[in-house]
C-alpha cells in the first residue's frame, strides 16, 4: 500500500468516527466546554505514529515538514506540540483541528471496556462533574444498548492500514516526529505527490 493510501484510509477511518461521535454527542448532549483543552494539556499523552500520518502529509504537501520536525526536535515540552495553550488573545485549542489524531477525536465520546466486558465512557473530570446527571444518564443509557464508539475497535481498524505503524504507541510528540520521518523519508526517492489532489 502506497502512503498516500495509507493516508486515505486513515482519513476514511476518521470520517467515519466524525460520524458516529456526532450522532452520539446529539443523543447524549454531553460536549466540552468551549476553550477548555484540559486534556490536550496533559503530558503523558500516547498516541501512534499513523494516526498522525494525514497530519504529516498535510505539511510535507505545503514544503512544512522538514521546518516543523526540527522544531519538534528542539521541543522539551512534555504536552502535545499541537495545542496552542490559553492566552491573553486566544482561548486553548488545537493547532490543527482537521488533522487531529485518533486519541483526539475518541477521548469524551468513546467508550473503553472493563474487566467484565461493560462499555464506560471515556471522558475527562470536568465533564464528568460539570455535566453530573447527564454523564449518569448517557452512562446507564449506554448499560442499556445506545451505541457508542468504542476505542479498542478504532485502534483494531486502525493497526488493519498499516500494522507497523498502528501498533506503536508512544508520547504524542514522539508519534507526530516519527509520522514526519516516515513521509520525509517514503518521498526521498519517491515523486512528489500533486498537492492539487489532496485538500491541503
Amino acid at each position: 500500500m502506497t502512503l498516500e493510501q495509507k493516508v486515505r484510509r486513515v482519513e476514511e477511518l476518521f470520517g467515519q468516527l466524525e460520524k458516529e461521535t456526532a450522532q452520539f454527542q446529539q443523543k447524549s448532549g454531553l460536549g466540552c466546554v468551549s476553550g477548555c483543552g484540559k486534556c490536550c494539556n496533559y503530558p503523558h499523552i500516547e498516541a501512534s505514529p499513523l494516526e498522525f500520518l494525514p497530519w504529516a502529509f498535510h505539511l510535507f504537501l505545503k514544503g512544512e515538514a522538514e521546518t516543523t520536525l526540527d522544531a519538534l526536535g528542539g521541543n522539551q515540552n512534555p504536552t502535545c506540540f499541537l495545542f496552542a495553550p490559553l492566552s491573553v488573545v486566544n482561548q486553548g485549542h488545537c493547532g490543527t483541528y482537521p488533522y487531529r489524531g485518533l486519541i483526539c477525536r475518541l477521548f469524551g465520546f468513546a467508550a473503553t471496556r472493563d474487566k467484565y466486558g461493560s462499555l464506560r465512557l471515556a471522558t475527562c473530570k470536568i465533564i464528568k462533574e460539570g455535566q453530573a446527571e447527564q454523564y449518569r444518564s448517557v452512562s446507564e443509557a449506554i448499560a442499556q444498548g445506545l451505541y457508542v464508539p468504542v476505542f479498542t475497535d478504532y485502534y483494531m481498524q486502525l493497526k488493519q492500514i498499516d500494522h507497523l505503524l498502528g501498533n506503536k504507541m508512544m508520547p504524542v510528540n514522539k508519534a507526530l516526529k516519527m509520522a514526519l520521518e516516515e513521509v520525509l523519508q517514503y518521498y526521498t526517492y519517491r515523486p512528489i505527490p500533486d498537492a492539487g489532489k489532496w485538500c491541503v
